[in-house]
């Protein structure tokens, strides 16, 4: 789809990104409230919502958080001004698909897009089974023997990504440019933390990963 959804407060801002998003052949809608931008956001078919974090009444993070808690998968790209690597994390770690930090410039900005629709077209099956463990990806859901299991957003992009490459030895650096998305600065320590977590949830055994296997020296591979 080529529909997005830009939600930022400051006026000339707004209005540059709308301008260039229209030139580039996107269908653009703009809001600079965050309570009007979660009501679009559910109740129309975006393919992309560009989403500033400071906003009144709410914050990007809480938007975010709120859309994928009602199951809204629309890709969301995050924009702020803060620079910390914290900020960072956070809004990926609440379901956004990448983060720009201000100043960008417009280039930045449109090949940006370009990957995040890129790598949500090629996301793959909608729903996987393995062992006892069943993944609906529609519902952003994660099932153990039936039961639901708490799952983060970063988690369950995580094994999707494994999922697609399926049988592969995947890098920390492959994993980090196609789940946290290039250019994020975050250290292959916190790949190794997710994997830790998301083997406690999907592995018979997480000391003894059956699924989720060490590839000493190289990465990580899928054997579901």
């Amino acid at each position: 789809m080529s529909r997005i959804l830009i939600v930022e407060d400051e006026p000339r801002l707004a209005r540059g990104l709308q301008d260039d998003l229209s030139l580039e052949g996107y269908d653009v809608e703009v809001t600079g409230d965050g309570a009007e931008a979660a009501r679009l956001a559910r109740e129309q078919p975006f393919g992309l919502i560009i989403l500033d974090v400071m906003l009144p009444k709410k914050d990007g993070f809480e938007i975010c958080r709120e859309l994928r808690r009602e199951k809204v998968r629309t890709p969301i790209i995050m924009l702020t001004a803060r620079t910390g690597e914290s900020d960072k994390i956070l809004g990926l770690e609440v379901g956004a698909d990448d983060y720009v930090t201000k100043p960008f410039s417009p280039r930045e900005l449109r090949a940006r897009i370009k990957a995040v629709l890129r790598r949500v077209g090629d996301d793959g099956p909608d729903s996987c089974r393995f062992g006892d463990i069943e993944v609906d990806f529609g519902r952003c859901e994660l099932r153990r023997a039936g039961l639901l299991v708490e799952t983060t957003a970063m988690e369950l992009r995580l094994l999707g990504a494994f999922i697609r490459h399926r049988g592969r030895t995947l890098s920390r650096a492959r994993l980090l440019d196609e789940v946290w998305g290039p250019g994020t600065f975050v250290t292959d320590r916190v790949v190794d933390t997710h994997i830790a977590n998301l083997r406690k949830k999907i592995e018979p055994e997480a000391g003894n990963p059956r699924y989720l296997v060490s590839v000493r020296g190289m990465g990580y591979r899928f054997d579901g």
